[in-house]
């Protein structure tokens, strides 16, 4: 269990907040957007983008941060590159969960592993336009000033156990994925910003080699 722990701390890309989350939106702007996201994911075949996370964790005086790339491909191949302070890449693909740290190689079959399958719907789902799925989430929508946040609260206790809620952040125009944060049950949680987005260029299968 310490390595599953280990692998869901290196890619989870989520955080818990207590900010004023704005006001809550209505039925019909609920349909709005998700009308929004799922023509923006429809329209978009790759995503290059490089990355900023934050680590909070109750028990240390600051936050940790941390740089890297991220690459999809549709329909779901996924390559998280860290690259500040340190290096390691996971990658999501063919049912398999690939990670490479510190000069060491493993391999995962997220198709015997339910909480890995879990993982690899959400994170695809969440740059598909493929989340708002009410079986599996408690799913709440705010509108703000700057944008969109959608909290969705998993239903499988399984899932709870490793994450609170998770929050996305989309661009109200557009409806892409801004931000995307993780609330884990102990308080602690992650944050990752996305910039210098690139949408449709031209992405090699090599990219999700390892």
């Amino acid at each position: 269990m310490n390595k599953t722990i280990k692998i869901f701390s290196l890619i989870l890309l989520f955080t818990l907040t207590q900010i004023t989350l704005g006001q809550e939106l209505t039925t019909s702007q609920q349909n709005e957007l998700k009308s929004k996201v799922k023509l923006a994911a429809q329209n978009t075949k790759t995503i290059v983008s490089d990355f900023e996370q934050v680590k909070h964790m109750e028990v240390m005086e600051s936050d940790i941060p941390s740089n890297g790339k991220l690459v999809f491909k549709s329909p779901n191949l996924i390559r998280w590159e860290y690259v500040t302070p340190y290096k390691s890449t996971v990658v999501f693909k063919e049912d398999k969960l690939f990670v490479s740290q510190d000069g060491k190689k493993d391999a995962y079959d997220l198709s015997s592993n339910k909480m890995f399958r879990s993982l690899n719907s959400l994170i695809v789902g969440s740059l598909n336009g493929d989340m708002f799925d009410n079986s599996k989430f408690e799913i709440t929508y705010f509108t703000d000033a700057v944008g969109y946040r959608v909290v969705f609260v998993p239903k499988e206790k399984k899932i709870l156990k490793f994450i609170g809620s998770f929050q996305l952040k989309f661009d109200k125009e557009k409806g892409e994925v801004l931000e995307v944060k993780l609330n884990e049950p102990n308080g602690d949680y992650t944050r990752i910003t996305f910039q210098n987005k690139k949408l449709n260029s031209a992405v090699s299968e090599q990219e999700f080699k390892l």
